[in-house]
């Protein structure tokens, strides 16, 4: 299959009301959008962008090794009325990269405070009771999950800033299609070389095509109770 030259994903910060053309959710204004060729405005998790890692400038070494360390990146950008320009802001990424720049950087005590700084960014963001309880939703509806892992998919899905499926009003009332539609996500993933076909350059439907019959399998096997 032929894949295109890899070009610079970007992000931008929406200054108006913006709806997902994909999904058409109404993400309101300053909602991160991903602009696809063809596809119109999406939302970071139709964008299949929604488990990367926020990284905002100001620390040139950790976004230099973060950006080189991530298979999967995106340039963040908000527009300036003053500038009359877009801004870049800062980098989505995948977090273990994030991690592991972060870590090879402890050595500098200001970089352990913005460490801290963004896990209580993160930790503010997230209501500890509804991800509790969309976890146990996954649980109960993918018994063969592994352990744990229900709850890593909860705190992907239920992030505020990104449009992630769950934050939509299906998954507050723990529709069984939202349910399956996070755990889809995490699979492809986390079980698959999706994110390596993607940064590579494939489209993203050239790219979930290459990993449906994984995705299938997995999800196979977490749906029956082992």
């Amino acid at each position: 299959m032929p894949v295109s030259p890899k070009t610079e994903l970007k992000v931008f910060i929406s200054h108006r009301d913006s709806v997902c053309d994909e999904c058409k959710q109404q993400l309101g204004r300053r909602a991160w959008i991903h602009l696809a060729e063809g596809k119109g405005a999406l939302c970071l998790s139709c964008a299949d962008l929604d488990h990367l890692e926020f990284l905002p400038t100001g620390d040139a070494a950790l976004t230099r090794r973060a950006k080189k360390l991530s298979g999967l990146s995106a340039i963040v950008l908000k527009w300036s009325q003053a500038r009359k320009r877009y801004e870049r802001q800062g980098l989505l990424v995948e977090e273990k990269a994030l991690e592991e720049a972060e870590t090879s950087c402890l050595a500098d005590s200001d970089r352990r405070a913005s460490q801290a700084a963004r896990r209580a960014e993160r930790a503010a963001e997230q209501d500890r009771e509804y991800i509790a309880r969309f976890a146990q939703a996954v649980r109960e509806r993918y018994p063969g999950c592994p352990a744990g892992r229900e709850t890593v998919i909860a705190e992907h899905a239920c992030r505020k800033y990104s449009g992630r499926v769950g934050r939509s009003r299906d998954a507050k009332e723990f529709d069984a299609r939202a349910i399956d539609l996070a755990v889809q996500a995490h699979v492809r993933h986390a079980e698959t070389n999706y994110d390596e076909l993607l940064g590579r350059g494939f489209e993203r439907h050239e790219a979930r095509f290459s990993v449906e019959d994984r995705v299938k399998v997995v999800l196979d096997r977490w749906f029956r109770t082992v």
